[in-house]
């Protein structure tokens, strides 16, 4: 089996990102390095490369098991490559260590199967873990998110309390959160834990809106069920919303069910594209067949929520524009599908801007979003707001 050494290169600015956010069992050592990628993929300067090793064998307990198993690679690639499956079923992985979702324990001690080496003679634990996730603090939001109806927006210095999940399972090069996506070194909390703190900033902002966005949210899965409804718990008050915001390619009909059953009143989807070649530039997925899936994915959550549940959850559609990456033909093509499901959804189109590793990209002007917002109101959608740098446009 092979794996990968990280290495900085002549790339390297001395930042300090990723001695900051990223949590390297390594130390950052290339001698010690396993290929956990969490340096590669957080590096805003593309200042780390890799080169691919060769590795040995070793023998490892699995709940009980003895088998033989690669060393010197990531205890999750090892364990998928065995056959053994991580999480609850429900979970999608951020392979960078902020969603915890392949929590397990090693040796009696809870770790992060993404980021801990396979050692000879390592005892492995499948067994229930505890539900962990890295987040913010919350913070008062004068906009809110794409599933923030536009009604509210604008309405005073805060709209919504919000917090922002650690991992995702895309990598977007224009990632617009990239220091919270790729967080692994921060305290993790428990759904509770993080439950309270929203529930004290709704009262100190006097808000009825909480929101969870990323990063992306649903990949820790069981982490955001039980946090949804420990948020119910604590606010059972009818003007209670609560607000997901998601790149939607991993919801199943059983997610969306389980989530408006633990109280989500609020959903804004991503639809990153109509074609797949678009979601691919946009979210850096390099497999076409996972990039298809994903995207048919995203649309196909957007359908069921509009079909199954339009009298009791609120949609909101984000669109992400840029000429660099969406054509306006295209963005023709995501209106019409739009409109087939429900013509007068919420829809805002996202200028989106320099930053992370795409920094040379150019921001739409206003005058740009504004032609972007007049094609789709032109395939027959009704409730289209534009971001632009001087604030939102429409509906």
């Amino acid at each position: 089996m092979r794996s990968y050494r990280c290495y900085r290169t002549s790339r390297c600015v001395e930042c300090g990102f990723c001695e900051k956010l990223v949590d390297c069992p390594a130390g950052f050592s290339q001698d010690q390095c396993f290929g956990c990628m969490a340096c590669y993929y957080a590096c805003p300067n593309s200042a780390i490369s890799y080169e691919e090793v060769e590795v040995g064998y070793c023998r490892i307990s699995v709940d009980g098991a003895e088998v033989e198993a690669p060393t010197g690679v990531p205890l999750k690639r090892a364990l998928e490559a065995l056959g053994f499956t991580l999480g609850s079923g429900l979970d999608g992985f951020c392979e960078t260590g902020g969603c915890y979702s392949c929590l397990v324990k090693a040796d009696g001690r809870y770790v992060r199967a993404c980021m801990t080496p396979v050692r000879e003679g390592m005892v492995v634990e499948l067994a229930e873990r505890p539900l962990l996730r890295i987040v913010s603090e919350p913070q008062g939001h004068s906009v809110g998110g794409v599933g923030t109806p536009y009604w509210v927006k604008g309405r005073g210095w805060a709209v919504e309390v919000a917090i922002w999940a650690a991992g995702c399972n895309l990598r977007c090069p224009q990632c617009q959160n990239y220091h919270i996506t790729y967080d692994s070194k921060s305290r993790p909390s428990t759904p509770r834990e993080a439950a309270r703190a929203v529930t004290e900033a709704r009262r100190y902002y006097g808000v009825d809106r909480m929101a969870i966005s990323g990063g992306e949210p649903t990949l820790n899965f069981m982490w955001l069920l039980e946090y949804f409804r420990e948020l119910r718990r604590m606010n059972p008050d009818p003007e209670a919303r609560i607000h997901l915001d998601t790149n939607a390619t991993i919801l199943s009909r059983k997610h969306i069910d389980l989530l408006v059953e633990a109280g989500m009143t609020d959903i804004g989807p991503d639809l990153k594209g109509a074609r797949v070649e678009t979601f691919m530039e946009i979210t850096g997925v390099r497999d076409a067949e996972l990039a298809r899936r994903y995207l048919e994915n995203s649309w196909s959550t957007v359908k069921y929520v509009v079909d199954e549940y339009q009298e009791k959850v609120f949609i909101g559609v984000g669109v992400p524009y840029n000429p660099a990456f969406m054509s306006l033909d295209e963005l023709a093509e995501i209106g019409d599908k739009l409109a087939s499901i429900d013509p007068g959804m919420q829809v805002c189109i996202l200028d989106y801007y320099p930053t992370f590793k795409r920094r040379s990209l150019r921001r739409p002007s206003v005058r740009e979003m504004r032609k972007a917002r007049e094609v789709l109101k032109s395939r027959g959608l009704t409730t289209v707001l534009a971001q632009t740098p001087a604030g939102h446009i429409g509906p």
